[in-house]
């Protein structure tokens, strides 16, 4: 279905359906993935996210971002597995789990990707939380110097996965000092930060997408934990229309989320999106 989508908010959503907490059965998360493509919203939709060891389950060709859920060893294989199976590779997402070398691990992964087929670009490497901070900044230098991209967990089902404000905001700050795109996982259903059903402090996708635009202009760190930690609706949104919010695109990229349809309601509830 062809239709015009406004950038802005083009491929923002990866379809991570079947992840926690939403947990969907893989059939029927293909199923529900290929009627959203032929949605009027497709546009919002980017591509659908499995881990590597459910790959040979999906028997339809789709653009996929491919979650190797072992080390660097396990991208090749990976990447074999879709090739067999039509896919187009959106995307690979590894987490750097070498917790003493950070660093070589992020190097290793990119040398495992160097020619896989797959566009450095296209390469998501998952810092974990980590107290060593210069380590952590290290393997960031290492990530952007191969010209991979980083990935932010920004919820999950234990209240240690949500960072806090401060910390995802220099998250993002190292992020654009290296000028590193950025992708996020888990807990931005939503459009405003919020205390959820669960009781944990969830991100709000929109506060994201404005303390980076902020942060990119040359914000302060106070000012980019406060974009962050705003949970007035209105003032966020007040916010966002005060410049081209298209503009952090370049760097926040897309977040997986279990759920498209909360992230669409939300930006129909604010009136960030209207249905053509």
């Amino acid at each position: 279905m062809s239709t015009t989508f406004p950038a802005t908010w083009s491929g923002l959503v990866d379809d991570a359906a079947i992840f926690p907490p939403g947990d969907v059965p893989l059939p029927d998360a293909v199923d529900a993935h290929l009627v959203r493509r032929d949605q009027w919203f497709a546009g919002l939709v980017g591509a659908f996210v499995v881990t590597d060891t459910k790959l040979p389950e999906i028997g339809t060709p789709l653009p996929l971002a491919v979650v190797v859920t072992g080390g660097a060893g396990g991208i090749e294989p990976a990447l074999r597995l879709a090739e067999r199976g039509g896919h187009e590779v959106a995307g690979v997402e590894i987490a750097l789990r070498d917790l003493d070398d950070l660093a070589g691990n992020a190097r290793r992964v990119a040398t495992a990707t160097d020619g896989c087929g797959v566009p450095p670009e296209q390469v998501y490497v998952e810092l974990p939380h980590a107290s060593d901070t210069g380590a952590w900044l290290r393997a960031a230098d290492a990530v952007a110097e191969a010209g991979l991209r980083l990935k932010f967990r920004t919820g999950g089902l234990e209240a240690h996965l949500f960072p806090a404000a401060h910390a995802l905001a220099r998250w993002i700050d190292a992020a654009l000092d290296r000028e590193t795109p950025f992708k996020c996982t888990a807990g931005l259903h939503n459009a405003v930060r919020h205390t959820g059903e669960d009781g944990f402090e969830h991100h709000g996708f929109l506060n994201v997408l404005v303390a980076t635009l902020r942060a990119f202009d040359g914000a302060g760190a106070d000012e980019v934990v406060a974009l962050l930690e705003d949970r007035d609706a209105d003032s966020v949104v007040a916010t966002a229309r005060e410049d081209d919010l298209g503009r952090a695109r370049r760097w926040f990229t897309s977040f997986g989320s279990c759920s498209v349809t909360e992230p669409l309601d939300d930006l129909f509830a604010l009136g960030l999106l209207e249905k053509p």
